[in-house]
């Protein structure tokens, strides 16, 4: 092999690695290199390779380089400590990089201001493979300068054979920040002075303690369980020193965080089910009436042991072909099926996902058993970030593991088999499962657990079904057979109704269905109050394929467009061209009618990852919305001109999410207009603002004075008004937009708009509620935008209806003293309207 030139990283002072004021690294525990003290915020690869470890802290990166070194870089010393702060990824794991790419900037003041020192050694941690031939210090380089070169050695590191486990211990990490780099380095050290066969394992994955990466890449955090694990004439003394090392804290531990306890469902206060009626949270409007058709998920069984590594490779890999290809066929159909498929179809192509499994095959075990393991080991890993947002990723991992273990047994291929118009019941269900259903014989869902924003909410709401969720232990009560109403649009679930009732509720239904026929054929007019007052009545879309299917349901054009379908499931950002070519076809199928275009709203539940959001506590509450495009400027710019570039000019216009102050509109204005002067575009382009937290609504009078429209986004208004967690199913079914709270503040934000002359609409899950569409008319509301398929049934409402008869109605709602008083006053309500 040819000799290997590794280059600076970045500009700096090369040194010694022994100047580097610790001695994990000055002492070459995790192995020989260059350390280089820095005067540029830009780490850079030193070669052609793959991104292995990012760390969470963003403070250090591994890359393979293509001749196999591995090499470490650590910016800073004791920089694990400020948990990101100060540091930015440019990178992934699993991405390929060139010699000279950005893996990570920071700011060297604050870093600077606050860690033990910026000096960043550059280990090569497989010494045992490379020597350092030749290294440049005691002088300045130059970012891309040559650094080290690198010759193979011809070495391996020592090899004992393993004759089976002789001693085991489990052990509690104390370590404040668990096991980074410098503990990684001081367990390899110890564990090579013993003649054993060390391993560290957490979380289903294991590495040879002899391994820093391989130890750092387990991410043993403060407080994880992990088990030391040897073989071979030292194997007792290896485990004890090696827990004793660990226990010990190696000077870096910390006080036990409080305990993470996750509290058992609350239900929300219910009628028992011997009265017949069960609540939950409406996750897609309807009304159905059926038997009840319960869906259990079973656990598939798979052997432990294989029939030889060949064959359960062959397995293996036939039935992720399968599934792949079942996920393809998904794709390419309706926008909302394809988007979670696409995002089953990374997992499935995930390398250390499978190099998992072909590893648990490679030890002797089946299949079905390796892939099990290695999708448990990845649940727990995202489970032990203690993440929100992780937690439908790991609702995909479960699903794409039973997807899998389906097609290797041969068990639940198909979809199930349900009386035609039944209502299914379950505890939960997985996305696969509700796509496995055929809409046509299905009447509707009613869920125990999940929330209203969850994959099958949304697959539901797509399909056509309606949806009733979070309703609680008491649904599995219910037998099958059972006669059921599921209520979605009311949020209840009547069980085992009288005749009567049953009589009443099909009457009802067939009233509807005639209501909804006669909307429809009127749907394209515009929607006008009785006494002619106009309230515009608009769509809310996610994808390029729905604008011509809403302006069949009478959408008066856009009212919301959420960008981020561009954005998810994809490892880059779409540029400006593929941005403003998908922009133009929504407002080509729109046919030159409004269309409002929010810019992106990442952050939150919305991960991506070519967006590395630092871990957050509570992300509802940190980079979401405007604060993730006034954080990453580039990419806002990027999307304002790929809007501004849509044809003809003036039709679309902008919405800014989670806007809380009037210097945020501010930031992002200045950023619009120097993207027309750049462009060239004359036309006034509209800017509005969504008033999704209540510092906006109370501020509606000063935001009113920069934005040209305000729009209230509903369903985060409420979350953060009430302090319930719309995705947390334990308090969700407390989540109502018709909270006297909430009604309070719209109104406040309809009469600021109106003092300064801006009209306000409503594009949260509230405009497309029957029951409370008057409500908000009355309270100031001239605009609504909901889902394609309840415009029909709304411009009907609305028609039928006085504005005095909207105030009335309003003012009566302000008074109540709770969301039951509401709810009960729009029921009576709207009774009295349908008849």
């Amino acid at each position: 092999m040819t000799d290997i030139v590794l280059v600076a990283p970045m500009a700096g002072w090369a040194a010694p690695l022994s100047e580097a004021p610790d001695p994990v690294f000055a002492e070459r525990m995790m192995g020989d290199g260059v350390a280089v003290d820095p005067i540029e915020g830009v780490l850079r690869a030193p070669c052609d390779g793959v991104v292995t470890i990012l760390a969470p802290a963003l403070h250090a990166v591994t890359l393979r380089g293509e001749s196999g070194v591995e090499v470490l870089m650590h910016i800073g010393l004791e920089t694990v400590a400020l948990k990101g702060e100060g540091f930015t990824a440019r990178v992934i794991e699993g991405q390929a990089v060139k010699a000279g790419d950005p893996l990570i900037e920071f700011d060297l003041d604050l870093i600077g201001g606050q860690a033990k020192s910026l000096i960043t050694p550059i280990i090569i941690t497989n010494g045992e493979a490379f020597e350092v031939a030749n290294r440049v210090t005691d002088r300045e380089v130059q970012a891309g300068d040559p650094l080290m070169t690198l010759r193979a050695s011809g070495r391996t590191g020592p090899v004992v054979e393993a004759a089976g486990v002789e001693a085991e211990r489990k052990v509690v990490t104390p370590l404040a920040h668990g096991i980074h780099a410098r503990p990684a380095a001081r367990i390899a050290a110890l564990a090579k002075g013993f003649d054993a066969e060390v391993t560290v394992a957490a979380f289903n994955r294991r590495s040879s303690a002899r391994s820093p990466v391989g130890v750092m890449a387990l991410a043993i955090r403060h407080g994880d369980a992990i088990t030391l694990s040897a073989s071979g004439p030292d194997a007792a003394r290896a485990v004890e020193a090696l827990a004793e090392l660990i226990e010990g804290g190696m000077g870096e531990a910390g006080a036990a965080p409080a305990a993470k306890v996750t509290p058992e469902p609350v239900p929300r206060p219910r009628r028992a089910l011997h009265t017949g009626v069960l609540r939950g949270v409406t996750a897609a409007p309807g009304v159905a009436i059926g038997q009840a058709a319960r869906l259990i998920r079973t656990e598939i069984e798979v052997s432990v042991d294989g029939r030889g590594a060949s064959a359960e490779h062959d397995a293996l890999n036939g039935a992720l072909e399968t599934v792949r290809e079942r996920l393809q066929a998904l794709t390419g159909g309706d926008a909302t099926r394809g988007a979670i498929a696409g995002a089953h179809l990374a997992f499935l192509d995930d390398p250390e996902l499978l190099a998992s499994a072909q590893r648990g095959i490679n030890e002797g075990r089946s299949a079905g058993h390796a892939w099990r393991t290695a999708i448990d080991g990845f649940v727990q890993a995202l489970n032990a970030l203690g993440d929100r947002r992780m937690a439908e990723r790991v609702d995909d991992l479960k699903d794409l593991e039973r997807q899998v273990l389906a097609v290797l047994t041969g068990e639940g291929e198909g979809g199930p088999d349900v009386p035609q118009g039944a209502v299914v019941i379950a505890e939960e269900l997985a996305p696969s499962q509700v796509m496995a259903l055929d809409p046509s014989r299905i009447g509707g869902l009613c869920i125990a657990r999940g929330g209203p924003t969850s994959h099958v909410a949304i697959l539901a709401a797509s399909m056509g079904l309606p949806c009733l969720v979070a309703v609680g232990d008491a649904l599995m009560d219910v037998m099958d057979g059972a006669a059921l109403i599921l209520d979605a649009d009311a949020g209840t679930c009547g069980c085992r109704p009288t005749a009567a009732a049953l009589g009443a509720a099909q009457t009802e239904l067939a009233r509807r269905h005639q209501r909804h026929a006669a909307a429809l054929e009127n749907a394209g007019e515009d929607c006008r109050l009785l006494d002619g007052t106009r309230i515009e009545v608009f769509a809310n879309l996610g994808a390029v394929g729905e604008a011509e299917r809403a302006v069949a349901n009478g959408a008066e054009g856009c009212g919301l467009l959420r960008t981020e379908f561009l954005f998810l499931e994809r490892d880059t950002a779409p540029d400006e061209d593929e941005q403003a070519a998908q922009y133009q076809a929504i407002a080509d199928g729109l046919g030159g009618r409004p269309l409002i275009v929010r810019t992106l709203d990442a952050g939150g539940d919305k991960p991506m990852p070519y967006l590395p959001i630092p871990h957050e506590e509570n992300p509802a509450l940190g980079l979401r919305g405007v604060r993730v495009g006034l954080w990453r400027p580039q990419m806002l710019m990027t999307q304002l001109r790929a809007i501004l570039r849509v044809a003809p000019a003036g039709q679309c216009k902008i919405m800014v999410p989670m806007v809380a102050s009037p210097d945020e509109l501010a930031a992002v204005r200045r950023m619009l207009e120097e993207a027309r002067r750049d462009m060239g575009v004359a036309t006034p382009v509209q800017l509005g603002v969504m008033i999704e937290t209540p510092a906006a609504a109370v501020t509606a009078d000063l935001i009113a004075e920069q934005a040209d429209f305000l729009s209230i986004g509903t369903n985060d208004l409420t979350q953060y008004v009430l302090a319930r967690d719309r995705g947390n199913p334990a308090v969700a079914a407390d989540i109502d937009g018709l909270h006297p709270a909430v009604l309070r503040l719209i109104r406040q934000t309809c009469e600021a708009g109106q003092a300064k002359g801006r009209w306000v609409g409503v594009c949260g899950g509230l405009a497309g509620d029957m029951a409370a569409a008057p409500i908000l008319v009355g309270l100031g509301v001239t605009e609504l935008s909901a889902a394609p398929a309840v415009l029909p049934d709304l411009k009907a409402l609305l028609r039928g209806l006085t504005m005095d008869v909207c105030r009335d109605l309003a003012t009566r709602a302000l008074a109540c003293a709770s969301v039951d008083e509401v709810r009960a006053l729009a029921d009576d309500f709207r009774r009295g309207a349908d008849r």
